[in-house]
């Protein structure tokens, strides 16, 4: 009696071991989650390869401005980069590709709330302006006039500190020049760009 019940648990015993055999070898997956040898891509278990086509083209940031600057549709934009200064990218034509961002003018100060683009005859203007709390509303105290030639290949800057910031850039009439203007009740006070010269000097004229 005792011989059979003992045959009896070693044949379920057998059974037991090889049905979880059987069930192992028949998800050969089973015992891989978990164990730290995928890539971390999240492409576990989907059973498609990676694309290896051509990447696609860079894509612009989000912008603080951005303006249609040349006859074939294309736009230029602008925005801050925190601890860097001020970024430009770029169409050249409608709907094209972006270029990869640029830095323009480097500084860590802190940004303020808007950037000012304006496009003349093929080039473009920026004004950017940083200073302690400027963001919340406080004035500017580092203000930059910007200008892009040569198909934005190029940028001129001049930075001007302790100022409250240009308020607008105009070209001046029969010249290929462009005038940044600040204007209260007893100053003028102006800043010019030419195509030969690039940027002058700050003038302050009383009213």
């Amino acid at each position: 009696m005792r011989r059979v019940q003992g045959a009896r648990w070693s044949a379920w015993a057998a059974t037991a071991v090889l049905v979880t055999v059987a069930a192992a070898c028949g998800n050969p997956d089973a015992g891989d989650a978990g164990s730290g040898s995928g890539s971390g891509t999240g492409d576990a278990g989907s059973g498609s390869p990676t694309p290896s086509g051509p990447r696609p083209s860079p894509s612009h940031a989000r912008f603080v401005d951005d303006i249609e600057w040349s006859d074939g549709g294309g736009r230029v934009g602008m925005y801050y980069a925190a601890g860097r200064g001020l970024m430009e990218q770029h169409q050249e034509t409608a709907g094209g590709p972006w270029s990869r961002p640029r830095l323009v003018y480097a500084t860590e100060g802190d940004a303020c709330q808007s950037i000012t683009l304006k496009a003349f005859r093929g080039t473009v203007t920026a004004i950017a302006n940083w200073g302690v709390y400027c963001a919340d509303g406080e004035p500017p105290t580092e203000s930059v006039a910007a200008v892009g030639t040569r198909g934005l290949s190029a940028w001129d800057t001049k930075a001007t500190e302790d100022f409250d910031g240009w308020e607008k850039a105009a070209p001046v009439a029969g010249t290929g020049d462009l005038l940044f203007t600040n204007s209260s009740t007893e100053w003028l006070t102006r800043l010019r760009w030419s195509p030969a010269g690039g940027f002058g000097e700050v003038e302050d004229i009383r009213r």
